[in-house]
């Protein structure tokens, strides 16, 4: 643990570090679920596990807060894991390896799973802690939010009564968030039959590492380079200028992470070999010229001869695919037109696989405006009809519409101008919360999201600032304290 045991509030970084124990990255919750409902339980607390794999714990009211509005406070369970290409780390069984690095707390080659383990931290130490005064409480700790809300969205209609939603999965401590973008995966696929390899090709394998990568939403107006991106432009050139052909292309692993690596087979005429090599240096060089800002000379495309394949993709099916990958739409597409400040619309190339007679790509498109959301689909999706693949829409929702008339906000800005002496921001946030889903089964919600301090989540920059957690925590107590009477 280190010197983390030693930050305050001691209770929640002492949570927190015995989250970062349990491995709990999307799509694998079962060690944390049974975590947190034995933790529940140990406290004497109402704990369980709801039909969508949500966990569930309920705590009576303080003494003398009993006719006040009941809260949900809630936070999601599961991890981005992303490490380091030279980092031997396995999510599903492995710790987090966290420590203190100047004003942060941060991970050795991996996420810190601080999005959004702080928040799960801050409620397991509200659970725990009688002396906090709170009005009832119902704490939900969803799952699977990274790759697809599954946990929210397996909540009904009927299953959670309550009046407030405090969700703890926003990235900026001072902000309160009031809407939130929806969103939309697109998936491209193709079944093709491969062709036997002709002779005198010889194999290389070309990858390329050290992106940036970044939050899909928080982060896709930085401007950093997406890996797929690249390499369909490093690929094109490839195939135009020397013949190559293409074997199997991957890239990226999650749909909410800018992707920070692709690698990919190509052929070549044994004639050609020294200049793919010549274009792969001389690519290196210009992608970090264009990206020096924001990626810093960190980009690396490297070439090794590997082991000939005996099949490969047909000419015309391998350049459809990059194409299309070249001309589909990716990054910021439109601002808030009232908001200048604000993405409003935007897509993220988060995958791509092709290998073994498969095409698999897979977007994530990001709006709080439905009908810029529903074109955006359809421009991904008629730029692949062209290339002659399949497009689906899945795991849609809504935006969070903004209600700046709501009590709970009125509330948490005066209790945040007491406390700290300055108003805090009211935003909108280009990322997808979960606030919209339940908002839909849970009628008459009042909702806030606010967090601590966090950089580059979903990458393994992924840092908490420290002195920011103290200010979050007090804010939470003192919200619950002060929340209003039915």
């Amino acid at each position: 643990m280190g010197t983390i045991e030693s930050l305050e509030p001691k209770n929640v970084w002492r949570n927190f570090y015995s989250l970062t124990q349990v491995p709990r990255p999307s799509g694998h919750v079962e060690k944390i679920s049974a975590f947190l409902v034995e933790f529940g339980k140990k406290l004497g607390l109402e704990s369980y596990i709801d039909a969508a794999g949500n966990v569930v714990i309920k705590k009576s009211a303080s003494k003398g807060y009993e006719n006040r509005k009941t809260v949900i406070i809630q936070a999601h369970m599961d991890m981005v894991p992303q490490k380091d290409t030279d980092v031997k780390h396995d999510f599903e069984k492995d710790p987090i390896d966290a420590y203190v690095d100047g004003d942060w707390v941060t991970a050795r080659g991996t996420t810190l799973g601080a999005d959004d383990g702080l928040g799960v931290a801050a409620i397991m130490s509200v659970l725990e802690d009688d002396k906090i005064q709170h009005g009832p409480l119902v704490a939900l700790v969803t799952r699977d939010e990274e790759t697809g809300m599954y946990g929210a969205f397996g909540i009904k209609e009927g299953m959670l009564q309550a009046d407030i939603l405090l969700n703890l999965d926003s990235e900026s401590e001072g902000e309160l968030f009031i809407g939130c973008a929806g969103g939309t995966d697109v998936n491209v696929s193709l079944n093709y039959k491969e062709e036997d390899t002709p002779s005198g090709l010889k194999a290389l394998k070309i990858v390329l590492s050290g992106l940036h990568g970044g939050h899909s939403g928080m982060e896709i107006c930085e401007g950093y380079a997406n890996a797929n991106k690249l390499m369909a432009r490093f690929l094109y050139e490839a195939i135009s200028l020397y013949d190559a052909r293409l074997s199997s292309w991957e890239g990226g692993n999650m749909r909410n992470a800018i992707p920070r690596y692709a690698e990919a087979v190509v052929l070549v005429p044994e004639d050609k070999i020294a200049d793919v090599k010549t274009l792969v240096a001389d690519s290196e060089k210009l992608y970090n010229a264009e990206f020096e800002v924001t990626e810093k000379n960190n980009i690396k495309l490297t070439t090794e001869e590997v082991e000939t394949p005996k099949t490969l993709i047909p000419s015309e099916i391998q350049d459809n695919l990059v194409d299309a990958v070249m001309a589909v739409q990716n990054g910021v597409m439109r601002y808030i037109p009232t908001i200048p400040s604000t993405v409003e619309t935007s897509s993220n190339l988060a995958i791509v696989s092709v290998a073994g007679g498969v095409v698999d790509i897979k977007f994530l498109v990001r709006s709080s405006d439905d009908t810029m959301k529903d074109y955006l689909n359809k421009s991904i999706g008629s730029c692949f009809n062209m290339a002659g693949m399949k497009v689906t829409f899945t795991g849609s929702y809504s935006g969070w519409k903004p209600n700046v008339d709501s009590p709970i906000l009125k509330a948490m800005t005066e209790a945040y101008k007491e406390q700290f002496k300055q108003a805090p921001k009211i935003s909108v946030i280009h990322a997808g919360l979960e606030c919209g889903v339940i908002g839909a089964v849970v009628p008459g919600l009042d909702m806030i999201s606010f967090g601590p301090t966090l950089r580059s989540p979903h990458t393994p920059n992924e840092g908490a600032l420290i002195a920011s957690v103290p200010r979050f925590w007090e804010f939470l107590v003192e919200t619950l304290k002060n929340t209003p009477e039915k």
